[in-house]
C-alpha cells in the first residue's frame, strides 16, 4: 500500500477517459454502490476448533455500529449495518436504531437466528413438533417487529434445516412445514418489506438440506408473491457452480433479491471478497450492471457482506472487501456494451471474450481514488485507518 501520487493519479484518469470516454457517469454510479457491512463480523469468530480474539472488538451491539461507522466514514458506500438476533438483542432496540444514526449509519437487513437452540436439532420450521415451528416462527416474526422499529425493509433468512441420515425424516412433509411456515411470515411482512430467502446446498446437514439450492428458494418466492425473494450467498454452492448465470436468471425472473458477499476456495469459507477468485466476482457484477442499465428490468438488489474473517483484523478486513466489491463494480461499468452486443451477434466468441477481459484487466484503483477524493474522504481507505489511531483508541477503551 503506497500512498495515492497526485500527478499519477491525474495522468492515470486521463488516459481511461480517453479510452472509455467522460467518466462523470460513471462515478456517480460509483457512489450510489452502497454496500452493507454485517454487525457479527465486527466481533470475535472462529472454526470449529477454534475462536481466534483480537483486542478491540465490540462488546456489544452498540460498538459494533460504532466499528460499522468507522469503515462507512472510511469507504463512503457502507451506510447500513445488518444485525443478527438474538446476537444483537438489545432492550430498546429505538436506543440502538438512534445511537446508529447519530453515528452516519443505519440498521439494515434483519438475521433471524434458528440454529442455536437445542430444540431445533431436527429442525425449525421443518421440525415434526408443532411447539418447535411455533417457536420458530415465534421468532420470526419477533424479528419483523424488530425490523418496523429500526426502520428495516428487509428480512435475510437462512435455514440450517435438514437432516444428517437416509430416512431420519419425510422429505416430502418437510418441504410442506416449510411452505406453511414461511407463507405465516410472508402474512407478517409490512407494507414495503421484503423477504429474502438464502439457501445451502450442505452443512451443518450433511444428507440433505431444506433449502438446498436457489432453485428451491425460487419456488419458495413464487409461491409466496413479489416481496420474496431469493438471497445469493457466494460460498454456498458447489465447487464449480456457474453463480453468474443464477444471477442472471433470477434477474430475469425478477427474483434477485440480495447477496451475501464472501469468498470461498472449498466450501462455505467465508472469506475475504475476491480474495480468491475476482474474476467470477467481476462477471457476476457484469450481469448486475447489464441489467442496471436496463430500463425493462430495474432490479432492486440488497448488496451485502457476509464473512467471517477469523484471522485478519475486523475493521481492515472489512475496509478490503467494500474495496473489492467497488473495484470489480468499477470494472464491470467500463465493459463496452455495444461492443459485448455486437460481437455476440456475430456469434464472436473470441471478440466477446476480449470485451470482458478489456475491463477485467483494467487498473480501476485511480478511478477510485478520484471518486473517494471527490466525496471529501482518503483515496487510500487502509491507510487512512492506520493512520487513524481508531484501533489503538478501541483497544483502550474496551479491555
Amino acid at each position: 500500500m503506497t500512498r495515492t501520487d497526485p500527478k499519477t493519479l491525474t495522468s492515470a484518469l486521463a488516459a481511461l477517459e480517453q479510452r472509455v470516454g467522460p467518466l462523470d457517469r460513471i462515478k456517480q454510479r460509483i457512489k450510489r454502490h452502497h454496500i452493507e457491512t454485517p454487525s457479527w463480523a465486527y466481533g470475535d469468530s472462529g472454526t470449529r476448533f477454534k475462536v481466534f480474539r483480537q483486542p478491540g472488538v465490540p462488546r456489544n451491539p452498540f460498538e459494533k455500529m460504532e466499528d460499522a461507522a468507522a469503515v462507512h466514514t472510511l469507504t463512503g458506500v457502507a451506510p447500513s449495518v445488518a444485525i443478527h438476533i438474538p446476537w444483537d438483542k438489545v432492550d430498546d432496540f429505538g436506543k440502538l436504531s438512534e445511537y446508529a444514526n447519530q453515528l452516519g449509519v443505519r440498521i439494515g437487513a434483519i438475521n433471524p437466528n434458528l440454529f442455536q437452540d437445542d430444540e431445533y436439532k431436527l429442525g425449525s420450521l421443518t421440525n415434526e413438533s408443532a411447539a418447535v415451528r411455533r417457536k420458530a416462527l415465534d421468532h420470526l416474526i419477533e424479528c419483523i417487529e424488530i425490523g418496523k422499529t429500526v426502520k428495516s425493509d428487509i428480512q435475510s433468512l437462512w435455514f440450517a434445516d435438514g437432516t444428517n441420515f437416509a430416512g431420519q425424516d419425510n422429505l416430502r412433509e418437510r418441504k410442506r412445514r416449510f411452505e406453511q411456515g414461511l407463507s405465516a411470515v410472508y402474512d407478517h411482512l409490512p407494507e414495503g418489506g421484503r423477504m429474502l430467502i438464502e439457501y445451502k446446498f450442505f452443512e451443518p446437514a450433511f444428507y440433505h438440506t431444506d433449502i438446498g439450492d436457489w432453485g428451491m428458494s425460487y419456488v419458495l418466492c413464487q409461491r409466496l408473491g413479489q416481496r420474496a425473494q431469493v438471497l445469493v450467498d457466494l460460498g454456498h454452492h458447489p465447487l464449480g457452480s456457474n453463480i453468474e448465470h443464477i444471477v442472471a436468471f433470477l434477474i430475469d425472473e425478477g427474483k434477485m433479491g440480495g447477496f451475501h458477499f464472501n469468498n470461498k476456495k472449498y466450501a462455505d469459507d467465508d472469506l475475504t471478497v475476491g480474495s480468491i477468485n475476482p474474476f467470477e466476482l467481476f462477471l457476476i457484477y457484469n450481469e448486475l450492471v447489464a441489467a442496471e442499465d436496463d430500463p425493462a428490468l430495474r432490479p432492486n438488489i440488497a448488496y451485502m457482506i457476509d464473512q467471517s474473517h477469523n484471522e485478519k483484523p475486523k475493521i481492515e478486513a472489512m475496509i478490503q472487501s467494500v474495496m473489492n466489491c467497488q473495484t470489480a463494480y468499477a470494472r464491470a461499468l467500463l465493459v463496452d456494451r455495444a461492443a459485448l452486443t455486437q460481437a455476440q451477434q456475430n456469434g464472436d466468441i473470441i471478440g466477446a471474450e476480449e470485451v470482458l477481459q478489456e475491463a477485467y484487466q483494467t487498473d480501476v484503483r485511480p478511478l477510485l481514488a478520484q471518486v473517494r477524493l471527490d466525496m471529501g474522504i482518503d483515496p487510500d481507505p487502509i491507510l487512512a485507518f492506520r493512520a487513524s489511531g481508531y484501533l489503538e483508541k478501541v483497544q483502550k477503551e474496551r479491555k
